[in-house]
């Protein structure tokens, strides 16, 4: 009887778990050449082009998940190269096409900020990686890197629209940078929006709200893109600021509690 090995097909279930899912890592692959032609159009002086591509690469970002959670088809190859994606579209490129737009003039101050965003977007995506299935998973830990390349992004298409240089505002530009990237890293919280499931019945107003806002949108697509992850950006610090202002007024009202609580002093005897 021979007792040479058996050749593994193509069925065999050992090899069909190395494999990897072709349909949630093709729109990460989207996404990476997204990021990487944003990086490109930016080195040609086309701005414009170079932020929409970002947020197109924000939008298959947002599908490979989705549509691995759909399909049932998570894996760890997919969480990593979804990861360096992000680093790419969302890190190098916001901070490579900001300093060609803005930062450059400005010396080592300019590559510094560019350097600070980059390394924050390491860093979060970095602990992004480390905390899952740690953290409560309705809110980040820190801006999301798509939301804050959104922030940089969004203001170069702004300006741009208004046929303003980037060198003229290069200190705003620095501080949207620095903003950004710092705010990647912080532990300020942020809703992500989650919970919202795609299978579940909405009530019909819903239908035309979304239509409206579609139609927002493609009136001034830079004006209200950028204004909307502004305002999620502040959101997380007002969140913030509210939840320390209510545990202070908790921490002064148990002070308070306790104090009164306290048995009276005897008078001292004569």
């Amino acid at each position: 009887m021979s007792t040479l090995p058996k050749k593994k097909g193509l069925l065999d279930p050992e090899r069909r778990r190395k494999g990897i899912y072709i349909l949630p890592n093709l729109f990460t692959a989207a996404a990476l050449f997204a990021g990487f032609y944003a990086i490109v159009q930016g080195m040609n002086g086309k701005f414009e082009t170079a932020c929409i591509f970002i947020f197109v690469a924000m939008v298959l970002d947002g599908l490979d998940g989705r549509v691995a959670r759909l399909t049932r088809t998570q894996s760890d190859f997919g969480a990593q190269f979804d990861s360096l994606s992000d680093m790419v579209s969302f890190g190098a490129a916001p901070a490579l096409i900001m300093y060609e737009w803005a930062l450059k003039p400005m010396g080592k101050w300019g590559w510094v900020a560019a350097f600070i965003y980059v390394a924050c977007a390491a860093m979060r995506l970095a602990r992004f990686n480390t905390n899952i299935g740690v953290i409560d998973k309705k809110y980040f830990q820190g801006i999301p890197s798509p939301a804050a390349a959104a922030l940089v992004a969004g203001m170069i298409w702004v300006f741009n629209d208004y046929q303003v240089s980037g060198y003229s505002v290069n200190w705003l530009a620095w501080g949207m940078t620095v903003f950004a990237g710092v705010t990647m890293v912080t532990n300020i919280k942020y809703y992500s929006g989650k919970e919202f499931n795609l299978r579940k019945s909405v009530p019909f107003w819903v239908v035309p709200a979304i239509l409206v806002a579609y139609l927002v949108v493609t009136i001034e697509p830079s004006h209200v893109l950028w204004v909307l992850f502004v305002c999620y950006a502040l959101s997380g610090y007002v969140m913030a600021g509210v939840a320390l202002m209510r545990d202070r007024k908790v921490s002064a009202q148990a002070t308070i509690a306790a104090a009164d609580s306290k048995p009276p002093i005897p008078p001292a005897e004569l």
